[in-house]
């Protein structure tokens, strides 16, 4: 994980452990590692971890399961999703519209990069 940037380690390990969520690496029910687990791959603090862990559960994205550990919620991919795309769609594409007028591009270039991408 690459720590150098303005949002805390802590946010950057929530959006992560959402990100792995989104590509069908955790499902729902499914148990993700402990704290001490994350805290040692990601080589930070068991605190920071927690901290993340807080947030996600806040959310409804995680749930602590007594004896057995964190799991993931029902519903949390769908949660997840529908957040992001709120954030991109009110923060992100009004930045990226701005951008397209500066550099005078239009809708049918964006739209031929895409399916480029998607090839």
């Amino acid at each position: 994980m690459i720590y150098h940037s303005e949002k805390a380690i802590f946010i950057k390990i929530a959006e992560r452990l959402c990100d792995d969520i989104l590509a069908g690496l955790h499902q729902e029910g499914d148990r993700i590692p402990s704290i001490r687990e994350l805290a040692a791959e990601y080589e930070v603090n068991t605190n920071t971890v927690l901290r993340a862990f807080d947030i996600l559960q806040r959310d409804d994205i995680l749930l602590q399961q007594r004896g057995i550990g964190m799991l993931v919620a029902k519903g949390a991919k769908r949660k997840i999703r529908a957040a992001r795309k709120k954030e991109f769609l009110t923060k992100e594409l009004p930045d990226f519209f701005r951008r397209l007028d500066l550099l005078d591009l239009d809708i049918e270039d964006v739209v031929a990069a895409w399916k480029e991408y998607k090839k």
